[in-house]
């Protein structure tokens, strides 16, 4: 088992791609803390997997305290955090109000801003065990190019990509490495969101038309799935990606490597 001894930390975990990440992570012989708002989170599925539930709003730094004050009560180090939790709101800047746009940045960047911030001691304390400590934070390919209707996702993804480089140079001599997954079509309950609201620019199209256009625009000709994400996080995660650090990982199905893409 890749990750047998280490103790993890996934925020958002409850989400469809944060359960497909515990999940693997368990497989793999770690303990798990997952932490999200609720128990049975976005998905309403049963949280009676085997990792270990805190109740976390990534928003609040009192709650990124409190997450780790327990981990170091109970596991005295982190090897790995993932910062999963995120939101997209589907608009233009025209369209999107000042408290959108706050909460945008509050969720996905401030969010692994204060969970990261407040697990460097524990994770430092791996990083000086032997083996490094990893974080892996989630930005996307649309903080590389845009989907239309996405401002506010957009750019919170790209602020991610620069935190993410920045944590890297400044803690990599501490024995801890910083990477982001950057998604592109998942099969989430956000995708699905995606397909109903005005940011699909659908143009009354159906949704299982929606869904085949998505899929007939990869060179792969089909989006992922949380697995596939579950999969590089494991990797990355682990000991045999030690000299992984600093890079921000496209998993999209050859998307974002073609010229010019059609627009959904």
């Amino acid at each position: 088992m890749m990750l047998e001894g280490k103790t993890a930390l996934v925020t958002g975990a409850r989400g469809g791609i944060g359960r497909a990440i515990v999940a693997r992570f368990l497989r793999e012989g770690a303990r798990v803390y997952a932490a999200d708002l609720t128990p049975r989170g976005s998905l309403d599925a049963h949280d009676d997997d085997g990792s270990i539930f805190i109740k976390q709003d990534v928003t609040q730094e009192v709650d990124a305290i409190a997450a780790m004050d327990r981990v170091n009560a109970e596991s005295g180090q982190l090897d790995i955090l993932v910062n999963a939790a995120g939101i997209e709101i589907e608009k233009t800047i025209e369209d999107t109000t000042l408290e959108e746009w706050n909460r945008s940045f509050a969720v996905n960047a401030t969010g692994t801003f204060l969970t990261s911030k407040y697990a460097l001691p524990l994770l430092r304390r791996a990083g000086k065990s032997g083996a490094s400590a990893s974080v892996i934070n989630f930005g996307s390919y649309d903080g590389f190019i845009a989907d239309p209707g996405l401002a506010a996702y957009c750019a919170t993804k790209g602020a991610v990509h620069a935190l993410t480089r920045a944590m890297a140079c400044d803690h990599g001599p501490e024995g801890i490495r910083v990477n982001a997954i950057c998604p592109g079509y998942i099969d989430t309950p956000m995708l699905q969101s995606f397909f109903t609201g005005d940011g699909s620019g659908g143009g009354g199209k159906s949704i299982d038309q929606l869904q085949q256009a998505v899929r007939d625009v990869h060179p792969m000709r089909t989006y992922g799935t949380p697995k596939d994400i579950a999969n590089l996080v494991n990797w990355l995660a682990s000991d045999e990606a030690r000299y992984a650090s600093g890079q921000l990982w496209v998993l999209d199905g050859g998307l974002s490597a073609q010229v010019q893409q059609m627009k959904l």
